[in-house]
């Protein structure tokens, strides 16, 4: 099927879950994983109605944004981030969801500082507590959120997980319910500099889970794009 038939196919699974778990489908928005896709297939998945572009690799995001690939849709940063590539991305993504140390999160406060921009952001938890993975704990991440105030030069919008690698369907619902629970904490505690509005978790394969236990954005590729093929 075409991009455009895949997301229109996505958009009904997406309301259906959605409507299954008793909530409005217009929470929830569509990112377009579209690492490894060129300019002009971004450019048919905005047409086609994605809510936002999340890019996973700085060059491509250096490659792809003159030439229009994300115009008109938010992009987003969501991939891993490396301290010295900060000042290719602060200040030209709407949102870097994958902040996932502190020294990132200082790099970028610094650099967003340097430019008089306001860097939007959310804390990658790593949900699974696995030791091979990078993230905060959720733990750390509850401490983080009542620090933000000293950094001003970003502001928390939520939060973003990508839980352990499950064996069946369902499995991940745990961990889903887990980022629930951290995000409607720190919502509720209304800390400076801080307002929760985003809660990124759910992928091709797990995106339904995620939806019905309170995601607000779902990153997906490959059930967009089809399968990516990577050198050998």
């Amino acid at each position: 099927m075409s991009i455009a038939e895949n997301i229109s196919v996505l958009r009904q699974r997406m309301d259906a879950a959605a409507r299954a778990a008793g909530r409005d489908p217009a929470e929830i928005l569509l990112c377009a994983a579209t690492k490894m896709n060129d300019a002009e297939r971004v450019k048919e998945a905005v047409a086609a109605g994605v809510d936002c572009c999340g890019e996973n690799r700085v060059q491509e995001l250096v490659q792809k944004k003159p030439l229009g690939a994300y115009e008109g849709k938010p992009v987003h940063f969501i991939g891993h981030l490396q301290t010295n590539k900060v000042n290719k991305v602060v200040g030209q993504v709407d949102l870097i969801q994958s902040v996932d140390r502190m020294e990132l999160l200082e790099a970028v406060n610094k650099t967003a500082l340097r430019l008089g921009v306001r860097q939007e952001i959310l804390l990658e938890v790593n949900i699974g507590e696995e030791p091979q993975k990078g993230g905060f704990t959720p733990a750390e991440t509850l401490a983080l959120a009542g620090q933000m105030g000293a950094y001003p030069g970003v502001f928390l919008r939520g939060l973003m997980a990508i839980p352990p690698v499950s064996e069946k369907k369902g499995d991940n619902c745990k961990y889903f319910a887990k980022m629930r629970n951290l995000f409607i904490d720190i919502d509720g505690k209304k800390y400076d500099n801080v307002s929760m509005v985003c809660l990124s978790m759910g992928m091709s394969d797990d995106f339904e889970d995620a939806i019905a236990e309170g995601s607000t954005m779902i990153r997906i590729g490959t059930a967009i794009f089809g399968a990516r093929h990577y050198p050998a």
